[in-house]
């Protein structure tokens, strides 16, 4: 394959995009990949995460328009092109039972229909690969589930002429990945460093609700180095400020420690319509020339 690289990646919301796989989408934009975020809804019902900003009405009254200047830093700050597909934030209902979702919003829409501006999207920018969540939506917010939904949809719609025939020319992406932001194998390692050598671990918690939920690891098919770029991932976290405290438990992990413990992103293979070899190391093994493959990556037959 000669053509230019393309990525998307489909994201709920505004940040979740900085939180999973941003270090991998800035560096393949530093190899001159084109990048595309999709992000389904704008956070509208999104709660003031930050204890800084909490009680502030200019921000809790305007938090879509707030949240749309966050999503424009990041979005800056990784070197990426980001488009809206227009859904209304589902929130995340709590309480027991669960409160039914509000009407109108992206959860409660058929299936079908929520996929069609992503199939357009598809076909317009041509993505050879694309990332998302999946069927758990990583964790189970009514919002990630549904964009798993729709991008599987997509997925096989967006290169059929008779799916969607007024979307666009059909386009086949050729793989698509689910992002594991959060790998216990990560968690637990950097929790094992952070206590073998007598520093406060912020997972003890996180890990122990994880073995009480009885919950299994899913399987880790790619693994991405791009520890140079987990601070350039931090500045596009922390662009969102209504959601990140800078000074919180997402920033107790000094870089250098991340670096040596865990320096990879992971993803899962979910679909491909090119033969693999896993493990992988790159997300485009076996779309690339060889001209284009990086010595330390293996070339897929």
């Amino acid at each position: 394959m000669t053509e230019q690289l393309r990525l998307m990646a489909v994201h709920a919301h505004p940040d979740d995009e900085s939180s999973k796989g941003a270090a991998t989408m800035a560096m393949y934009v530093d190899q001159g990949v084109d990048v595309l975020v999709a992000t389904c809804t704008g956070g509208e019902r999104g709660s003031v995460l930050n204890p800084k900003l909490q009680g502030k009405p200019e921000i809790e009254e305007n938090i879509h328009e707030v949240r749309r200047k966050e999503m424009d830093e990041a979005r800056a700050i990784l070197g990426i092109k980001q488009a809206w597909l227009g859904f209304v934030d589902s929130g995340l209902p709590e309480g027991d039972p669960l409160p039914p979702l509000p009407e109108g919003c992206f959860a409660l829409e058929d299936v079908k229909e929520a996929a069609e501006p992503l199939v357009r999207l598809i076909r317009e920018f041509k993505p050879q690969v694309i990332t998302t969540y999946d069927e758990n939506g990583g964790y189970p917010h009514p919002d990630h589930i549904m964009t798993h939904k729709i991008t599987m949809v997509a997925f096989d719609a967006a290169g059929d002429p008779d799916a969607y025939p007024e979307a666009g020319e059909p386009w086949q992406p050729l793989k698509l990945y689910y992002n594991h932001g959060f790998p216990m194998g990560r968690i637990r390692a950097l929790h094992k460093y952070l206590s073998d050598n007598g520093h406060e671990s912020p997972y003890g918690e996180w890990i122990a609700g994880w073995e009480k939920s009885g919950r299994q690891e899913r399987e880790i098919t790619t693994r991405v180095r791009c520890d140079d770029w987990f601070e350039t991932r931090d500045r596009a976290l922390i662009a969102h400020a209504t959601q990140i405290d800078p000074d919180g438990p997402w920033f107790r992990v000094p870089l250098e420690v991340q670096r040596e413990v865990w320096p990879t992103e992971d993803y899962e293979l979910a679909r491909t319509l090119v033969d693999v070899d896993l493990p992988e190391d790159d997300l485009f093994a076996g779309l690339r020339t060889p001209s284009l493959t990086a010595e330390s990556a293996d070339t897929r037959d």
